[in-house]
């Protein structure tokens, strides 16, 4: 085991946390709101967890928080830590390692992304059905075991892909499916890049994601993920995008993202 993630443990056994839900979701950007619809809540802000990153932006606040959602109990990531932000493809390998020790099973990965399509208008839900790594990085390399040659075949869950589908439905929701590419960040991409990405056959892209369903695919976790458009792509559009722009538009999409998750959590059924 990492050396912070054993410490990580040792601190939330301190606070009386010796186990965690097996339902984790990390919530992206702008997307933190979903706490607000959990009850009996224990937070831990990131900082207090050794090898948790402490995030450096707008819209993530940083915090584990262990709650009761839709009458069931889930560990909620408030908050990532970016490749971007200091070079470490790796900034949530400890969270992840941590939250697979104490027996999380599941990891529901979520984010704002860039729409390829011009009919997914901003805000559009959709569900990332698999992935394209044009950042190059990855944060299996140099881990010491055979383990690290992951198989990516199924990355993302076709039975969670199924329960998340079915609760769009139920909740009355349109929901998407498409590939994600990750660019590294932080600047965003070029018009020709994007032309690039839907020649590659990319629908959405982003600055995370994908390390996190490296990191938790090589601790045998189950992966689903959701991406909520917040911009068209560069050159798709007649303005620049923005991160204001993207928390904004987050905020707008809010509701139904939340009444997703909701729906996803209620139908969630752990399964070996």
């Amino acid at each position: 085991m990492n050396t912070q993630s054993a410490a990580a443990i040792a601190a939330l056994a301190q606070r009386g946390v010796t186990s965690l839900p097996p339902l984790g979701i990390v919530l992206g950007s702008g997307l933190g709101g979903l706490v607000d619809e959990a009850q009996d809540a224990l937070v831990i802000p990131y900082a207090e967890i050794p090898g948790f990153p402490v995030p450096s932006v707008a819209g993530h606040s940083g915090r584990l928080v262990v709650a009761t959602l839709a009458g069931k109990r889930v560990a909620l990531f408030q908050g990532r830590g970016h490749y971007y932000e200091r070079g470490d493809a790796r900034a949530m390998f400890a969270a992840i390692e941590t939250f697979q020790a104490l027996g999380g099973r599941t990891l529901v990965l979520t984010n704002a992304a860039g729409g390829l399509d011009p009919a997914w208008s901003p805000p559009t839900l959709a569900a990332i059905v698999d992935h394209i790594n044009y950042a190059g990085a990855n944060p299996l390399i140099g881990l010491p075991s055979d383990k690290r040659f992951v198989p990516l075949t199924e990355a993302y869950d076709r039975r969670l892909l199924a329960t998340m589908k079915q609760a769009a439905t139920s909740a009355g929701i349109a929901l998407r499916e498409g590939v994600y590419m990750w660019f590294s960040g932080p600047s965003f991409e070029t018009p020709a890049e994007i032309r690039a990405a839907k020649i590659l056959g990319a629908d959405l892209v982003g600055m995370s994601t994908v390390p996190e369903t490296l990191i938790a695919r090589y601790f045998g976790l189950r992966v689903a993920a959701v991406s909520l458009v917040t911009n068209f792509a560069a050159g798709l559009s007649g303005g620049d995008p923005s991160h204001e722009e993207t928390q904004a538009v987050a905020a707008r999409g809010s509701r139904q993202f939340r009444a997703l998750l909701k729906a996803f959590v209620a139908a969630h059924e752990d399964a070996p």
